[in-house]
């Protein structure tokens, strides 16, 4: 699924800025570089990597570049939402041995398909993104951990490599100025689990990709034991717009607390899915509208706001609502990866939760006995109901456990499971309730029956 250029960005109140920041390359239609907008020269053409070639000249002080991050208000666009220039601040830059960049683009999360258009579209952004990063960070190597079946991103990728290599803009002393800084790709095998920041660093190492205890946190204790930053692929493509344009430009693309600007992937009963790079605070009825509607001109059910592992939402609760870190927190969700999945009215909510359930059950790591044993009891429990073989007695034990797993495992992979399952019974409880209700309902008859024709006779 690819991103929508900026022409078709209209929306009932007008045109909105689109495409803005990781997906500007998308805005080279109708000039030379229009058939490979991935290329150096297309990113050089928008003023690519003229801000690390600012900093291999000026040595630019890195402290200056973690206030301009935190200035913009960039917070990380993978899922957690946590401030960018504060998580950098973080590495001890100047403590002696090894520190590590490391980028999360295994993008896992289901709805979730923005980070592998990066990479197809704007391969070089990231590719200056993790380079400033180094510099900042005190790093000389950054690692981006991309999912093993994303084949054109990964050529893609490796391409932008070799050529910002060629160009004299990696490797050791970069231009006689005594800096160092490497780009590497690594391939991932397709795990959930490894969207998780100490998973994906022990998957890096060649160990089982499984969560790590924290504390200690990667920025002490990270890749080898060396501090290390990870972040994900959107987070590390912003750097360079808000270094070159300033943070002030960032930030008021958004609304306060919430600057700049976030990819939404708009998939399930749209008319037209696609991936949407818009301000944040962006109302969703505009976002649904770029998307075309909902399909067949039928009515919203539900929403998923950003990514499977998000509290479900209702349509209506959606309607009034703008997409940011705080509208959708507050409203009991959260932004997520901008993963929007749109429910129609004819969708079965128990079928739905049944589902992603399914998914959750295959992919825990298996490494704690909360998720291990919960994600399969309450996927059993939920399919018993979607099959008319569960009892009122279920549906409780199922919200039980979930609120049980929650909270008790190492990573949030508990979480991931137990937040939809509650509050898709809690929001949708009487399509749960339809499906058990109808065996006892039959079995009551039976009763009756019998005891008339016992008095018959």
């Amino acid at each position: 699924m690819s991103s929508i250029s900026s022409d078709q960005a209209q929306g009932s109140g007008g045109p909105i800025p689109l495409n803005q920041v990781c997906y500007r390359s998308l805005n080279l239609k109708g000039t030379a570089f229009e058939k490979e907008p991935w290329s150096m020269a297309a990113y050089e053409s928008m003023g690519g990597y003229s801000t690390w070639r600012k900093i291999l000249s000026e040595k630019t002080e890195p402290h200056k570049i973690i206030d301009e991050l935190k200035a913009s208000g960039l917070r990380g666009r993978g899922g957690a939402g946590f401030p960018t220039g504060l998580k950098w601040s973080f590495i001890p830059r100047n403590a002696p041995g090894e520190k590590y960049v490391v980028c999360n683009s295994d993008e896992g999360e289901p709805g979730t398909c923005k980070d592998r258009d990066i990479l197809r579209f704007n391969p070089h952004q990231l590719v200056e993104g993790l380079l400033i990063a180094c510099y900042t960070m005190g790093a000389e190597r950054a690692y981006n951990y991309i999912r093993g079946e994303f084949a054109e991103p990964i050529a893609r990728f490796n391409h932008a490599i070799q050529e910002a290599r060629a160009a004299g803009l990696m490797g050791r002393n970069i231009q006689n100025s005594g800096i160092h800084a490497e780009v590497f790709t690594h391939v991932g095998a397709g795990a959930y689990i490894c969207g998780e920041e100490t998973a994906l660093l022990n998957s890096l190492e060649g160990k089982k990709g499984q969560p790590r205890f924290k504390p200690p946190f990667p920025a002490n204790h990270g890749l080898y034991g060396k501090p290390t930053n990870v972040n994900n692929t959107e987070t590390y493509a912003s750097v360079p717009v808000i270094l070159e344009k300033g943070a002030k430009w960032f930030a008021d693309l958004g609304i306060p607390n919430n600057g700049g600007t976030k990819i939404f992937c708009v998939t399930g009963d749209v008319e037209k899915p696609g991936n949407f790079e818009l301000p944040l605070g962006t109302p969703f009825t505009k976002i649904l509208e770029m998307a075309g509607g909902v399909r067949e001109g039928r009515k919203i059910k539900a929403v998923i706001p950003g990514g499977s592992s998000c509290k479900i939402l209702t349509g209506d609760e959606m309607l009034a609502l703008t997409m940011d870190y705080d509208s959708l927190g507050k409203a009991g969700s959260m932004l997520g990866s901008g993963a929007i999945i749109v429910i129609d009215e004819t969708r079965s909510m128990v079928e739905v939760l049944s589902r992603l359930l399914d998914f959750y059950e295959e992919e825990s790591c298996g490494q704690c006995s909360p998720c291990r044993e919960g994600s399969g009891w309450i996927a059993g429990i939920v399919r018993k109901i979607l099959k008319g073989e569960g009892t009122l007695e279920d549906i409780d034990n199922t919200v039980d456990l979930a609120r049980k797993v929650e909270g008790h495992t190492i990573c949030v992979f508990g979480e991931a499971f137990a937040w939809p399952t509650y509050s898709y019974i809690g929001k949708f409880r009487s399509e749960f309730e339809a499906l058990v209700k109808k065996p006892h309902q039959k079995a009551k008859k039976s009763e009756k029956s019998e005891k008339s024709e016992t008095i018959k006779a």
